[in-house]
């Protein structure tokens, strides 16, 4: 079984980002594609919406320094088929020590390896911080596709162009061949605005092959329920925003073949 690495990455905060990595991962556990989340962040949102505290110690952060092994570090979550390789505060100062390595970008790609050859898992999600940092360029380096979360308003079109052009750099570079955009992902759609329905048009019209066609409303339930440690589907499994990262899933499994 082959594995596929996703990225979600933006340089831009408040996108949903974490949101749409624990959402869209369980999705995919539903349908019994047997998926791992990494905490890249070290605020480890995407650990505390999975229900697990920090834990120094554990974290992709002894895997990249050369002192553990990543599986070790793996976690299984409350849902089937879904894992979680958690984020700690000490993850905060690996860029530090990456920067003074002479492969700097790629030590994630090593460090992951294993467990990509391991078949283990069929989708890796990288969820990174809220910065285009050594963290954020690794995971970019150790990915298949990059997923990008843009806000449904006209200040996160800024940033979309100036990723796009990081995914050109890296392969022109050599660091990353296979890298590719794998599509983007509307957040944050309030139906009652004509911004949000402008900005979805003004995306379409240049990327529309890119675009997933589900798009992720804005949901006080989507925000309440990484506060509880659950996913949407644990929280809320009836609410607007479950339905939408369901949908989401069915499009990602359909796009990259992952059953």
């Amino acid at each position: 079984m082959a594995t596929t690495v996703f990225t979600i990455a933006n340089q831009k905060g408040g996108v949903g980002k974490t949101t749409t990595a624990v959402n869209l991962a369980s999705a995919l556990a539903q349908k019994k594609v047997p998926t791992l989340v990494v905490d890249l962040d070290p605020q480890a949102n995407a650990t505390s919406a999975l229900g697990f505290e920090k834990e120094e110690g554990r974290s992709v952060y002894g895997p990249l320094t050369g002192h553990d092994s990543a599986a070790d570090m793996i976690r299984e979550t409350a849902q089937q088929h879904l894992y979680l390789l958690p984020s700690e505060v000490d993850l905060a100062a690996v860029e530090v020590e990456l920067s003074q390595k002479q492969d700097y970008l790629i030590q994630l790609r090593r460090t992951l390896e294993p467990l990509v050859e391991s078949g283990t898992y069929r989708a890796i999600i990288l969820d990174c911080p809220p910065a285009l940092g050594l963290l954020s360029m690794n995971s970019l380096a150790a990915a298949d596709y990059l997923l990008i979360t843009l806000q449904c308003e006209y200040l996160a079109m800024e940033g979309l162009g100036q990723i796009l052009k990081v995914i050109e750099q890296l392969k022109d570079a050599g660091v990353n061949h296979r890298l590719e955009l794998g599509g983007i992902i509307m957040t944050m759609y309030d139906v009652r605005t004509n911004l949000s329905r402008q900005v979805v048009q003004e995306v379409r019209q240049h990327l529309e092959e890119k675009m997933f066609q589900t798009v992720i409303p804005r949901s006080i339930r989507l925000s309440e329920s990484p506060s509880f440690g659950k996913t949407i589907f644990e929280y809320d499994p009836t609410s607007a925003g479950a339905a939408a990262y369901k949908d989401l899933g069915k499009e990602v499994i359909a796009r990259f073949g992952l059953k």
